[in-house]
C-alpha cells in the first residue's frame, strides 16, 4: 500500500466522471529488490489465441536434446539457446529464451505461458509445475536483470558466451522486452524430471522477498513452489535409498573382492615360495600365473573400491538434496502461513475503508492514467488497475463499470472504447471500432461520444453502454475535435477545422457547408 505524495488536483463525479488526477511516486526499494512488470493491458488489433501463445513455447521445446547444446526457434522473434557443457563441473547449464526485435508479446501472462509451454514439451512437467516455474523464472530474471557479475558466479562458460552486460534477465517493462531479453532458465539437472530447472536459484531469498511486496505476496505461486521442492524431496530421497541399497551392494561386492584377492596373493606367495625352493621351469610358471592372477585381483579392488565410492558419493549427494528442499520447504510454508494471515487481515482491513475511486498519471509524458481505489481518508491507494493506457485522463462510472478510452497507437496495439470492472479492475469489453490516439471521450446519458476511425477519415461515433457502434458521422471530423453537448445537438470541428452542429438522431449536419470544397 502506498501514499499518494502530491496534492489531489481534482475530483469531479458530477455526471459519473472520475479525474482524480495525481503523480504516483516510484516504487521504493528498501532492503531488496521490488519487482512491478509494466504490462500493455489495453486492446489489441490482433488477439492470439491461447493455444497460439502456447505453441512458440512448445514447438521450441519439442527440438531439444537435453544432454545436448543446441539453438532453437526464430532468431527475430523467440529463440533458446540450450547452454549446456558437460565437461564443466560445479556450476549450473542454463536455458536462454531470447526476445527478438520483432516479437510482439507484450504481457507478462504471455510472457509466462511461453516459458511454461516450453518447460512442459522439453522436459516433460506438468502444466501446473511448468506455470509455476515460469512465475519465478520471470520474477528472478527481473531482480537480477543486468547483474552479470551474479549470473557470471554460478553458470557455466557456455552460458556466459551468450549473455550480454546490459541484456541478461528481463526488464520489468515490456516495450523493453523485443530485442534485449535474455531469460536464464538454470538447469540443475538436464535428465532430472521434477529438478531439471533449479527451483533454488529462481527462489532465492531475493526473489522471495520481491514477491512478497505485491499486494497478495504471490502466496498461491510460493505454494505452488513449495509443493513442487517437497515433491523434489520425496524424489531425492526415493532415489538416496536405492543409491544407499546399491551402495552396500557395491561394499558387499568390495569386501568379497577383497577376499578373494587376499586368497589369490596367499596363493601366489606360497607358489612364489615352491619356485624358490624348487626352481623348475613349472614351478616359475605357476608362480607368474599366480602373481597375474593376484595383481588382477588387485585391479579388481580398485575397480570395486571406485564403484563403491560413487554409489555412497551418489546417496550422500541425493540425501543432501532431498534434505536442502525439505528444509527449503518447510522454511518457506511457515513464511506463507505468516503472509497469508497478513493479507487476510490487511483485506479485511480495506473492506471497511471509506474509499472512492479515481485516476492517476500513470505516463505523465504521454498523460496516460490509470483507475485506483483509495482511502478517502488517508489518500492510500487500495487497489491499482493493471489498465495503464487510460487516455485523456477522462474516465465514467456506469453501474458495476467504468468505460473509457485506452490504449497505444503503436505494433499490435490498439486505441478502442473499453469497459473496466470494478473489482478487478480488468478490461471486460473493448469496441469493435479503433478510436483517434487524441479523441475525446463525452458522455450523454447512456450514449457515448468519441472520434473513431473510417478508412483514412475520422468521424465522430455515437456507442450504447455495451460500446456498440449506433451511429457514425456524415461528416469527417478532426481526430482532436471537441465534442459539446446541446440541447441542439452535437457541436464538433470538422475536418476542414469549421464548427458544425450534428443531429443527435442520426449524427447528420444540421448547419450548412459553405465552403466551396467539396467534403471528403
Amino acid at each position: 500500500m502506498k501514499k499518494l505524495s502530491v496534492l489531489i488536483i481534482s475530483l469531479l463525479m458530477t455526471a459519473g466522471i472520475f479525474a482524480l488526477e495525481v503523480n504516483e511516486p516510484e516504487l521504493q526499494v528498501t532492503g531488496g529488490e521490488t519487482i512491478e512488470f509494466i504490462n500493455y493491458t489495453g486492446p489489441h488489433k490482433v488477439i492470439d489465441s491461447l493455444a497460439a501463445i502456447k505453441s512458440i513455447g512448445s514447438n521450441m521445446g519439442k527440438t531439444i536434446v537435453p544432454e545436448k547444446p543446441s539453438t532453437t526457434g526464430n532468431k527475430n522473434k523467440y529463440y533458446v539457446v540450450h547452454a549446456v557443457d558437460p565437461n564443466e563441473k560445479d556450476k549450473l547449464d542454463a536455458d536462454i529464451l531470447f526476445i527478438g526485435r520483432d516479437a510482439t508479446v507484450d504481457h507478462i501472462k504471455n510472457l509466462r505461458r511461453i516459458i511454461s509451454a516450453f518447460l512442459s514439451s522439453a522436459y516433460g512437467y506438468s502444466e501446473k509445475d511448468a506455470d509455476t516455474l515460469a512465475v519465478f523464472v520471470t520474477v528472478y530474471n527481473a531482480v537480477y536483470r543486468g547483474k552479470y557479475d551474479v549470473y557470471q558466479s554460478k553458470y557455466k562458460s557456455v552460458v556466459m558466451e551468450n549473455l550480454s552486460k546490459d541484456n541478461c534477465g528481463l526488464s520489468v517493462n515490456y516495450k523493453d522486452w523485443p530485442g534485449k531479453s535474455e531469460i536464464v532458465i538454470p538447469l540443475y539437472d538436464v535428465a532430472g524430471g521434477i529438478s531439471t530447472v533449479d527451483t533454488s536459484v529462481i527462489s532465492d531469498s531475493t526473489v522471495v522477498d520481491s514477491m512478497q511486496e505485491d499486494d497478495d505476496k504471490n502466496v498461491d505461486s510460493r505454494k505452488d513452489m513449495v509443493d513442487l521442492k517437497e515433491r523434489e524431496a520425496e524424489k531425492a530421497s526415493d532415489k538416496a535409498q536405492q543409491s544407499q541399497k546399491k551402495a552396500a551392494d557395491e561394499q558387499k561386492k568390495l569386501n568379497d573382492t577383497k577376499k578373494e584377492s587376499q586368497q589369490a596373493q596367499k596363493k601366489a606367495d606360497e607358489a612364489k615360495k615352491e619356485a624358490q625352493k624348487n626352481p623348475t621351469q613349472e614351478n616359475k610358471k605357476k608362480a607368474d600365473e599366480a602373481q597375474k592372477k593376484a595383481d588382477e585381483k588387485k585391479e579388481e579392488v580398485k575397480q570395486q573400491e571406485k564403484k563403491t565410492e560413487e554409489a555412497k558419493q551418489e546417496a550422500k549427494e541425493q540425501q543432501e538434496f532431498a534434505d536442502k528442499k525439505q528444509t527449503e520447504a518447510q522454511q518457506e510454508r511457515k513464511e506463507i502461513a505468516k503472509d497469508q494471515q497478513e493479507v487476510q487481515e490487511k483485506q479485511a482491513a480495506e473492506a471497511k475503508m471509506p474509499s472512492e475511486y479515481g485516476i492517476i498519471l500513470s505516463d505523465e509524458k504521454a498523460l496516460l492514467s490509470r483507475l485506483v481505489r483509495f482511502n478517502t481518508d488517508t489518500g492510500e491507494i487500495i487497489k491499482k488497475s493493471p489498465v495503464t493506457q487510460i487516455r485523456n485522463r477522462t474516465i465514467y462510472a456506469l453501474g458495476n463499470e467504468f468505460i473509457a478510452v485506452a490504449g497505444e497507437d503503436e505494433g499490435n496495439a490498439a486505441i478502442k472504447l473499453v469497459t473496466i470492472d470494478q473489482v478487478n479492475m480488468e478490461v471486460t469489453s473493448e469496441s469493435n471500432e479503433t478510436l483517434a490516439p487524441d479523441s475525446v471521450l463525452v458522455r450523454d446519458g447512456n450514449d457515448f461520444y468519441c472520434v473513431i476511425a473510417d478508412g483514412n477519415d475520422w468521424k465522430v461515433g455515437k456507442f450504447d453502454s455495451n460500446l456498440i457502434l449506433k451511429l457514425k458521422s456524415d461528416v469527417n471530423v478532426k481526430s482532436s475535435t471537441p465534442i459539446t453537448i446541446t440541447d441542439s445537438g452535437v457541436v464538433i470541428t470538422d475536418s476542414n477545422g469549421r464548427l458544425r452542429l450534428l443531429n443527435k438522431a442520426d449524427l447528420k449536419s444540421i448547419t450548412k457547408d459553405n465552403s466551396t470544397a467539396d467534403e471528403k
